[in-house]
């Protein structure tokens, strides 16, 4: 039984929190949260003591493990102290919005050989999993193309917003990650942005849409298209086109029951609405593999490096957009 301990009990933290819980292997020793009203809350629900400062948690002996839930810009700091205080550490993407202090970070800690997971749940999802799988086994021969689909059901607020480091920074980041979790290493990045959906975004500087085109070390291309607002639910959709076929994986539904009429047909239950419901699988599946990390001393399937090479792509996306070229990365 590995003890945790939770940094961060907002929306995506209280998920977090049950999902410790609820599991075999793991203990929620404490948690916490600047806003302390949203740590009491976890608490209560769940019956864990609420640390009051930071200190106390990495001075907690039963604690073997943290889970960073908290805001992106306290990442880095709680990174750092926890892995010099002896955790593993499961964080939320981004590392950081700023690829300095990214590698100021590892810097600080690479000689401490830490265990650090990134929350790039989608590698977990068990269809896009499947998809991966054999995709490496050589179902469609050679690798070719793929076209990563992802749009958000609403724009969020213009809180978020103001804190996101932008679309490409915050939405895209997992988009980078599955591309190169399908496609390898990435060396060419294009990508165009557009205000199509809300005027308070463009108000605060960033886009709403976003397509973009890749090219991968092997020659792979790979296209990722972002819409921050789906009025069909949250779309979230894999193809991978090869010499010798086509792999794909769809949207979910509740049900596979379909409606057939004089005015639809092959009717189904809507998709999700959003990435806790949609995604509820893969982050079971990515604290399972965490915690079989912790247990064997394995290394993450979506460690450090993955945190920081999706960063780089976002801000390789970014330059893209700002200079209507191609953006090469070594």
């Amino acid at each position: 039984m590995i003890g945790f301990a939770l940094f961060g009990c907002g929306r995506i933290g209280r998920m977090h929190a049950r999902n410790l819980h609820a599991h075999p292997g793991a203990e929620l020793v404490t948690c916490f949260d600047v806003a302390g009203p949203a740590a009491a809350a976890v608490a209560a629900e769940l019956g864990v003591p609420q640390a009051q400062s930071v200190d106390e948690v990495l001075a907690n002996p039963r604690v073997r493990a943290v889970f960073i839930a908290s805001s992106t810009d306290t990442h880095v700091d709680l990174i750092a102290r926890s892995v010099q205080a002896g955790k593993a550490v499961l964080c939320e993407k981004p590392v950081d919005l700023d690829i300095a202090r990214v590698d100021a970070c590892w810097q600080a800690i690479a000689g401490l050989q830490p265990l650090v997971m990134l929350g790039f749940n989608r590698r977990f999802d068990p269809s896009f999993r499947a998809l991966r799988d054999r995709l490496a086994a050589g179902e469609i021969g050679r690798l070719e193309q793929v076209v990563i689909t992802s749009r958000d059901p609403a724009p969020p607020p213009p809180a978020y917003i103001a804190v996101s480091g932008g679309l490409f920074r915050d939405m895209t980041i997992h988009d980078f990650d599955l591309a190169r979790f399908l496609a390898g290493d990435i060396v060419e990045v294009q990508a165009m942005g557009a205000n199509l959906i809300d005027p308070t975004i463009q108000a605060q500087g960033d886009i709403d849409a976003a397509m973009l085109v890749m090219r991968a070390a092997s020659g792979a291309l790979v296209h990722i298209n972002n819409s921050r607002r789906c009025a069909y639910g949250y779309d979230q959709r894999i193809e991978a086109f090869g010499e010798a076929g086509m792999l794909q994986a769809h949207n979910q539904h509740p049900t596979t029951v379909e409606a057939w009429g004089g005015a639809r047909t092959r009717a189904m239950d809507p998709v999700p609405h959003f990435f806790i419901e949609r995604y509820a699988d893969a982050y079971r599946s990515e604290l399972d593999h965490f915690i079989d990390c912790v247990n064997t001393g394995a290394a993450p399937l979506a460690g450090f490096a993955e945190g920081r090479e999706a960063l780089r792509l976002a801000d390789a996306a970014l330059d893209s957009m700002k200079s209507g070229r191609a953006v090469r990365l070594a």
